[in-house]
């Protein structure tokens, strides 16, 4: 009877969503997936034009054993602000494909893909998550494109990087000034590699013939042999499974990560291999994510099993006690699966959870008056300005698209409700919601003027 009323919530919720799809977003592609998906990521935009950019988007597919696991590279069509037309964006089958989303390349992944992660200096060179200990990199650019039949071999990755003693699943991350990767894993460690020897050769030479021996060895876009990297550094402090990692925006030796201890641990490099702090009980429960402010290098966010959201300083935390967040952010009703800081606003931020619900959040506006969504209605906690309920189940994962900064892609498990393997999402709220009020009065005054102007010609 509970899961019937829940089920129940969850259609009434989705109902009213749509049909408020026309006044709350810009625009909005919806997809069916054939296969589950655990990660989404926006690669390289590959070409502009007038009303639309065709960008790269990177996907897994956890396939049922009939066909093999792969790593999918696909183009979008992003359409640009203000230019969809709000009757457009409503009308979409929740089991058809988005003439928006085509797939350009397979690859066949030895094992299921739990996490992707793009190289930030050359985004054609993504790292992989499976159910082992190594990490995977692949050059999509110079790998084949390969048909996903039964039985086919996996593709070769580029590299393949060694360190962990058990399976590193999840916590996965490629660190923004230099080519460094970070990975947590079943061991309780975080590992730490320095790809910059073989980048050169990857990103230099795209399927070109190089000699026996020489660094990266690519022929013909596999890999050959040589291609191991041992890991530069192995951290140990977690006593738990490592869930997540993120280096500071800022530095390629400082990085943070978090666990199934409920710990949240911060570390330099540069200093060796123990923590520089660790905060223990940093929530109530099991630690999922976590992510480092790109635009204010204090603030970290963490997402718990425990349905909130913290937000650290990392000036005031205490080694060995239990942390004290600048802000605890309650909105969701279940486990916390995804955070991540808006490339675009340093005091926003998404957070998508088991509940189906991708919540946008201000901390900006914590505290002023009129400021937060259905201001005085207790259901909405300070600084949440958007409520994105597009999914009818889990959101594994999102991102926010750096080369179009409001536009959000984001992936759920409700292929029971879809009659697919789940749901891929590309969206973009209305500006009217983000910018300055005072800018939007003016719009919508002048919005006003025009109306009045046009009722008064037609009735004389």
């Amino acid at each position: 009877m509970k899961e019937r009323a829940a089920e129940r919530m969850v259609e009434e919720r989705y109902t009213q969503w749509k049909s408020l799809v026309p006044v709350l977003y810009d625009w909005l592609a919806n997809h069916n997936l054939v296969w589950p998906s655990l990660s989404c990521r926006w690669g390289p935009q590959i070409e502009q034009a007038t009303y639309k950019n065709r960008q790269r988007l990177y996907l897994s597919e956890q396939t049922d054993g009939s066909v093999p696991n792969t790593l999918v590279i696909a183009n979008v069509e992003v359409v640009k602000a203000r230019v969809a037309a709000a009757e457009h964006i409503a009308q979409f089958n929740e089991e058809s494909r988005s003439p928006f989303v085509k797939k350009s390349k397979t690859i066949i992944h030895p094992g299921e893909v739990n996490r992707i992660r793009e190289l930030p200096q050359n985004s054609n060179i993504v790292a992989t998550h499976t159910d082992s200990p190594d990490v995977l990199i692949w050059d999509v650019e110079s790998q084949p494109n390969r048909q996903p039949v039964l039985g086919a071999t996996p593709s070769r990755p580029d590299l393949i990087l060694t360190g962990h003693q058990d399976n590193a699943e999840f916590a996965l991350a490629m660190c923004p000034t230099e080519p460094f990767v970070l990975s947590g894993g079943k061991d309780k460690s975080v590992v730490l590699w320095s790809i910059h020897d073989h980048i050169s050769s990857l990103a230099a030479d795209h399927g070109a013939h190089k000699s026996p021996g020489s660094k990266g060895n690519l022929s013909n876009g596999k890999a050959g042999d040589g291609t191991t990297v041992e890991a530069r550094g192995i951290f140990q402090g977690h006593g738990d499974t490592v869930e997540d990692v993120q280096f500071n925006p800022s530095s390629a030796q400082e990085f943070c990560s978090v666990g199934d201890d409920s710990c949240l641990i911060l570390w330099d490099a540069r200093t060796g291999s123990s923590p520089v702090v660790k905060v223990e009980n940093a929530h109530n429960a099991d630690l999922h994510c976590v992510d480092w402010n790109p635009n204010d290098v204090n603030l970290i966010l963490t997402g718990s099993a425990d349905n909130t959201v913290h937000m650290y300083d990392r000036r005031n935390l205490t080694s060995g006690g239990v942390g004290a967040p600048v802000h605890i952010f309650e909105g969701h009703s279940a486990a916390v699966l995804c955070v991540q800081w808006s490339p675009a606003k340093a005091s926003v931020f998404g957070s998508a959870a088991e509940d189906g619900i991708l919540n946008i959040w201000d901390h900006a506006k914590i505290g002023k008056a009129g400021n937060d969504v259905g201001s005085g209605d207790s259901s909405y906690p300070p600084g949440l300005f958007f409520k994105h309920a597009g999914h009818r189940d889990k959101v594994v994962d999102f991102h926010w698209n750096a080369a179009d900064p409001w536009t959000i892609v984001s992936v759920s498990e409700d292929g029971e409700k879809t009659g697919g393997g789940g749901t891929l999402q590309i969206w973009r709220m209305i500006d009217l919601i983000y910018r300055p009020e005072e800018e939007v009065i003016a719009e919508l005054d002048k919005f006003k003027s025009h109306l009045l102007t046009c009722s008064t010609s037609s009735s004389s």
